[in-house]
C-alpha cells in the first residue's frame, strides 16, 4: 500500500453514527479543526440533527446527493456499520472515506479520538495511504424481471427469515451448477466482509488485496458444504427452491423478502470504495488487535 492521497482537499463531508450522541463531540472537534485550516465542511443531515448547537454549522447541512457531488473526502465517525452505510451511499461517487472509531470493534475505522487532529494533518498534507476495495452488485430476479437492486460492501446474506426450518438453494457460479444447499442460508462476502458475519460462520479471512468472493454456507445440513473462494470476476446465482420463501440482507442494514423461485444474482460492482489510512497502517496489525491474536512474536 504505497499510494498516497495527495489530491487537494477543499471540501470535507462529516458523517456520524445515526442516533448516537457519542459522535457530537468528535464531529464538532473535527469541524472546528478543518475550518481553522480553511477547509469547507459539509455535515450529513442525519448527523446534523444530533448536534445540540447548530450556530457554528449554518449552511453546512447536506444530504448524501450533495455530499457525493461536492465533497473531496468524507470523514466517517462511528463504527463499521456507519462506514458500511457511507461506502454504499458514496462509493458510486468516488468519494474517499476516512474512519474515526467510536464503535466497538472498528475493522475499517482506523483513527481513535485522540488521533483526529494528527489524521487531519496527514490528510491535508497528502500523506494518507490509499486502499481500494470492491462492492457487490445484487439483483433479485422474479419471473424474469428485476424486482430489487442493491449494493453491499461486506456481504449479501440469504437466510430463512422468520421460518424455523432450513431453506434450499440451487447455487450456480458463472452459470455452472455447483450444488443444492440445504441450510439456514448462504453468505456471499467481499474480502472486507470476510471478517464480519462470514468469519463467525467459519469462512476464510481474505486480505483486501485478494481478488476473490467468499461463498459461505450457514449451518449446512451436509457438513461437506464448505466455504469456497471464487474469482471476483465470477457471478453467483442463488435460486430459492420451493416451497420456502427467504430473506436477503445487504450488509445487515437493508433487506428484501424473496419468494420461492426467485434468483439472487451477485457480482462485483463496477465501482470501488477508496479507504484512506494513516501512515504506518498495517492490515495484519489490525487483525492482531481486533481478533486478539498474540501481540508479540516469540523471542521478543
Amino acid at each position: 500500500m504505497d499510494e498516497v492521497y495527495n489530491k487537494p482537499v477543499k471540501t470535507v463531508a462529516l458523517i456520524g453514527k445515526p442516533r448516537s450522541h457519542d459522535i457530537v463531540e468528535p464531529i464538532n472537534a473535527i469541524a472546528a479543526c478543518l475550518r481553522e485550516k480553511g477547509v469547507r465542511v459539509l455535515i450529513e443531515s442525519g448527523t446534523a440533527a444530533l448536534l445540540d448547537d447548530m450556530s457554528d454549522h449554518a449552511d453546512t447541512v447536506a444530504d448524501y446527493a450533495v455530499l457525493g457531488a461536492q465533497a473531496d473526502v468524507a470523514i466517517v465517525v462511528g463504527g463499521d456499520g456507519t462506514m458500511l452505510d457511507a461506502a454504499r451511499r458514496l462509493g458510486t461517487h468516488g468519494v474517499p472515506l476516512v474512519g474515526v472509531n467510536v464503535g466497538r470493534v472498528g475493522f475499517m475505522t482506523d483513527l481513535s479520538r485522540s488521533e483526529i487532529r494528527a489524521g487531519i494533518e496527514e490528510l491535508l498534507a497528502g500523506k494518507l495511504l490509499v486502499e481500494r476495495r470492491f462492492l457487490l452488485d445484487v439483483t433479485i430476479i422474479r419471473d424474469g424481471e428485476d424486482v430489487c437492486n442493491a449494493l453491499a460492501f461486506n456481504d449479501v446474506v440469504v437466510n430463512k427469515g422468520e421460518i424455523g426450518r432450513m431453506i434450499e438453494l440451487e447455487v450456480r457460479v458463472d452459470d455452472e451448477f455447483l450444488y443444492v444447499l440445504r441450510a439456514d442460508g448462504m453468505i456471499v462476502s467481499t474480502p472486507t466482509g470476510s471478517t464480519a458475519y462470514a468469519l463467525s460462520a467459519n469462512g476464510p479471512i481474505l486480505h483486501p488485496a485478494v481478488p476473490g468472493i467468499a461463498i459461505v454456507p450457514l449451518c449446512p445440513h451436509a457438513l461437506s458444504n464448505r466455504p469456497i473462494t471464487i474469482p471476483d470476476s465470477s457471478v453467483v446465482e442463488l435460486l430459492l427452491l420451493p416451497p420456502h420463501d427467504a430473506r436477503v440482507h445487504f450488509d445487515g442494514q437493508g433487506m428484501f423478502d424473496t419468494r420461492a423461485g426467485d434468483c439472487v444474482r451477485v457480482a462485483r460492482a463496477p465501482h470501488t470504495v477508496t479507504l484512506l489510512h494513516p501512515q504506518g497502517y498495517s492490515y495484519f496489525a489490525m487483525l492482531r488487535e481486533k481478533l486478539h491474536w498474540s501481540s508479540t512474536p516469540r523471542g521478543s
